[in-house]
């Protein structure tokens, strides 16, 4: 069933107990979001992406709800090992590393049992893992990073990420893996960013969006084939290709009509901050937040929040920005916007006094936990649990 979204007075009763600033869950609207993505992914397994969550609670949570949910994406080689010691398995490390104590670190854990994935697209990176598998008596698994940018005429439509654009590309890379010992390469991930994290529904962008849908709809047949080509004449090379990912919370239903693919990534999607209300075929609760105290009230209709400048990474705009959502009307004063220490707002209403919580939802997920070290677990109305943030279990990976 579809809980509705809480309004102010609901959310005020339910945190009155918190000390502010802190960071929250809407576990109703978590739960709700988990169970929207599994259907959009219909029956293709979902690997969680850490990096768009950071809490371990949340993400034994996922695991636990249903078996479509299988294994871990991390960002970091250290990252992997810290959560292996905490029990988790299935661990793919979306990003190449070159520093040896984490590999050694994440290698480790690999001789223990866990199956850790490194992520590599140049001959350094898999020598290195290479060098250290041998020096621990190992055997590492490598997954091959293809990059699934298209080049357009005049438009370069995608992230600067890998060097591996093609089939050929792959082969040849695979070719000189297969001559480095203790290592072998059997999986690949796609990672369509101009599909999965950039929505065509953006407020003020009556130009823009239209073009973007349309450039989606250009780049999906051309990043099929590429991930399915590389797939398979990597396969006809003698690649033992067990594992194929691709995709985000934005583009999961074109992902999982590639045949080629096994696994789609899954991030963003279950807290849903607000860069990802802007796409027309879906729409996620808001199921994570922060909230701030009004400390002072300088003019009518001003109220100022202690701290807030929780600027998200990317490219600089105002989309970036925190998005207040309780109470509702809230703006920001445009020569200050969200402060590191002061966040003045305007708001024609009767809800605020000083003392009051102002709720907010951040641009991106993960990040929001790498500002606080817990965030209160709430349900039916009441705080339930404070779950440890990566911050609070004292980690930083990068």
């Amino acid at each position: 069933m579809t809980k509705n979204l809480p309004n102010y007075p609901d959310y005020k009763n339910a945190f009155s107990g918190e000390q502010l600033p802190f960071a929250w869950i809407d576990l109703d609207l978590l739960d709700q979001n988990i169970h929207d993505l599994a259907t959009r992914a219909q029956n293709t397994p979902i690997r969680i992406a850490s990096k768009s969550i950071r809490c371990r609670w949340v993400m034994e949570r996922i695991l636990e709800t249903n078996k479509q949910f299988q294994g871990l994406m991390c960002f970091h080689p250290n990252e992997a090992a810290f959560l292996a010691s905490k029990g988790f398995d299935d661990l793919l490390i979306a990003y190449p590393c070159m520093q040896q104590q984490a590999i050694k670190e994440a290698c480790k854990h690999v001789k223990a049992g866990k199956t850790i994935y490194f992520m590599v697209d140049s001959i350094e990176q898999a020598s290195l893992v290479s060098e250290i598998a041998s020096s621990e008596n190992t055997k590492a698994l490598l997954c091959l990073d293809l990059d699934m940018s298209v080049d357009f005429p005049g438009l370069y439509f995608g992230v600067y990420r890998s060097s591996i654009r093609s089939p050929e590309a792959a082969v040849s890379f695979y070719k000189k893996i297969k001559l480095l010992a203790n290592v072998e390469l059997c999986a690949v991930m796609g990672y369509e960013a101009q599909i999965a994290g950039l929505g065509d529904q953006i407020p003020g962008k009556l130009i823009e969006n239209p073009v973007v849908k349309k450039l989606k709809e250009r780049a999906v047949p051309i990043i099929a084939e590429r991930r399915g080509n590389t797939v398979a004449a990597l396969k006809n090379e003698g690649a033992d290709i067990r594992v194929v990912n691709g995709g985000g919370t934005g583009s999961i239903e074109s992902t999982i009509s590639e045949a080629a693919v096994t696994e789609v990534a899954v991030g963003s999607g279950f807290f849903a901050p607000h860069l990802f209300d802007y796409y027309s075929h879906f729409q996620h609760k808001p199921a994570a937040g922060f909230a701030l105290e009004v400390t002072r009230q300088p003019r009518k209709k001003i109220y100022t929040c202690s701290g807030g400048g929780y600027i998200a990474s990317g490219s600089s705009g105002d989309i970036k920005l925190p998005k207040p959502y309780l109470p509702k009307r809230l703006s920001y004063i445009k020569n200050e916007g969200p402060g590191e220490v002061q966040t003045p707002l305007k708001y024609n209403g009767k809800l605020l006094n000083i003392g009051s919580p102002v709720f907010f939802r951040h641009c991106k997920a993960g990040e929001l936990c790498e500002r606080f070290t817990q965030l209160a677990i709430m349900q039916n109305g009441e705080v339930i649990d404070h779950a440890n943030t990566y911050r609070g279990d004292g980690q930083c990976f990068v």
